[in-house]
């Protein structure tokens, strides 16, 4: 917790001195320390993001960008600006910082931490972005831009990639600062994410402030429609909102098309980065095949698919039970899945079926365009996958449009105080949580509290591993562990393998001296079959 304190004051401090640097040359989607910081964050995400393509995000890269942006916090003694703040803000501000630092401090239980989140920024840092990792493990065809901007900063100031603590108390700032109070509520909530580098809160965040912003009468649509973009490059299931900032700059503010040349611009990056490391454009769809050398194998990509599928319905179904399912069948047994996902699936249709009967009540036209791409943005994640995790954002959004103006300062504080209380609860006795919710499978994976999180948040530690070869590629496999977040890169899961397996293919590089040259992959002969399954047979099957 304390060396997390250090690592926010450090960061915050880079951020507002970049802020202030994209301030003097294009200006800042809103004023204040919150509006620089965000705008410190969309710039050096995007400048992280061109430069993986050439050098590894190491401790170079991070030691040459902090200096230069507490030069500028110092420089232009951006420090005092905090003392806009009154005494009673001042105060909410600290105890709910105390309560972000003290939430993060847990051990990360989310399983794509362990399966996608630390993989990916081991290989930003270690390697920057490699051409067809895809090919390596499907999972880090992704790689967030998120997790670049996590990366960035993982070498010296954030080793225990708790990114996510900071951007919750910017958050805060920015609560404070526009005095929306309501979001204050969201902060509890947003705590069970605070372990780990996930990019569902930070999509969130954003999303909710963009709302705010256009709620409030900002008309910059230019800033508006690529800070959009840029919150769908963290997580494209947000298409909602550059869909929402390109009708409100069109038919709202009547924006030119010059005003969304910098957020095209930061698209077409976002589809060079999924090409260089997927293949194609959107990760994980396959589409607008430009028919590059490096792109996943079709056969590897159907299990992929059929997987995904299987997904919308918690592995309670297999694939073949899916495909005989009518009509009707898809959409009851997606309802009435067994445990606590059929009642936030059941939830999510009634939220969306009150906000749009909301919205047509209110005939407001900002509210109307909202509720316009929800519904896109509904019907494309239905489509594709339809997981309760793709469709969160929702429910605070609707939260956000139907009560914004019932939570007062003073409700807000008491609410955000009696949440945080149960959401530290629910993370201190998860085997509590495991008895009375059976069905709440992450209960299993969360760590207790220690008395060691007070100086430094927990942390696992995973170092064994096997060490295998098959073709012109040497890789690592963790033992009896189905993920490789401690394991030395170039690593594959076993989940990773055993898919290879039925799709008769495996991984080589394309150099076999560089890695950095990324990977392709090419079909296996049966004496590197024998290799692969002698592999299977010497590592934990994933149950």
């Amino acid at each position: 917790m304390i060396l997390t304190l250090f690592s926010s004051i450090i960061i915050i401090s880079t951020l507002l001195g970049l802020g202030r640097i994209v301030e003097l040359i294009s200006g800042t989607l809103f004023q204040g320390i919150s509006g620089k910081i965000i705008s410190g964050i969309f710039a050096i995400s995007i400048i992280w993001t061109i430069l993986a393509f050439f050098i590894p995000l190491n401790i170079y890269v991070e030691i040459s960008t902090i200096t230069i942006g507490l030069f500028f916090f110092f420089k232009d003694r951006l420090y005092l600006e905090f003392y806009q703040f009154t005494k009673k803000d001042t105060l909410l501000i600290i105890a709910t910082s105390l309560i972000i630092l003290f939430s993060g401090s847990y051990y990360p239980y989310i399983l794509d931490h362990f399966g996608y989140y630390v993989p990916s920024i081991k290989w930003l840092s270690e390697y920057g972005l490699i051409k067809g990792i895809s090919n390596l493990d499907l999972t880090l065809g992704q790689m967030s831009v998120w997790h670049i901007f996590q990366a960035g900063f993982s070498n010296f100031s954030d080793q225990f990639l708790r990114i996510n603590v900071i951007i919750l108390i910017v958050y805060v700032l920015y609560i404070v600062e526009k005095k929306s109070w309501i979001q204050l509520v969201f902060v509890p909530i947003m705590l069970l994410f605070s372990q780990s580098p996930s990019p569902d809160l930070p999509v969130i965040i954003f999303s909710l402030i963009i709302l705010n912003e256009v709620l409030t009468g900002n008309n910059k649509t230019s800033l508006l429609f690529a800070f959009s973009i840029f919150v769908f490059t963290i997580k494209p299931t947000m298409i909602w909102l550059p869909i929402f900032s390109l009708l409100y700059s069109i038919v709202i503010v009547k924006s030119n098309f010059k005003n969304l040349i910098l957020g095209c611009l930061v698209l077409i990056l976002f589809f060079i980065k999924n090409i260089w490391t997927f293949g194609y454009p959107v990760f994980p769809v396959p589409i607008g095949d430009l028919g590059v050398y490096w792109k996943p194998n079709p056969q590897f990509l159907k299990i992929s698919s059929q997987f995904a599928v299987q997904k919308t319905y918690d592995m309670q179904y297999s694939f073949e039970e899916i495909q005989k399912f009518s009509a009707l069948d898809y959409a009851k047994n997606w309802l009435f899945l067994n445990g606590i996902k059929s009642k936030i699936n059941i939830l999510f249709i009634l939220s969306l079926i009150t906000f749009i009967l909301f919205s047509i009540r209110k005939k407001n036209t900002v509210v109307y365009l909202i509720a316009i791409s929800l519904v896109i943005k509904t019907i494309l994640v239905l489509l594709f996958s339809a997981q309760y995790r793709f469709f969160i954002d929702v429910f605070f959004v609707v939260f956000f449009i139907l009560f914004s103006h019932y939570f007062s300062r003073q409700k807000s504080i008491i609410t955000f105080y009696i949440v945080s209380i149960s959401v530290i609860s629910f993370l201190s006795f998860p085997l509590f949580i495991g008895i009375h919710i059976p069905s709440y499978k992450m209960a299993q994976f969360m760590g207790n509290f220690e008395k060691k999180q007070i100086y430094e948040p927990s942390r696992y530690k995973y170092t064994a591993f096997n060490s295998f070869k098959v073709g012109n590629l040497k890789f690592n496999v963790s033992k009896n562990y189905p993920y490789n977040f401690g394991t030395p890169l170039p690593a594959i899961t076993p989940y990773q393998i055993i898919d290879n397996t039925k799709a008769h293919i495996f991984p080589q590089l394309i150099n076999k001296d560089k890695i950095k040259q990324g990977f392709i992959w090419k079909n296996i002969n049966t004496q590197e079959k024998k290799e692969v399954n002698h592999i299977i047979n010497n590592t934990t099957r994933p149950n």
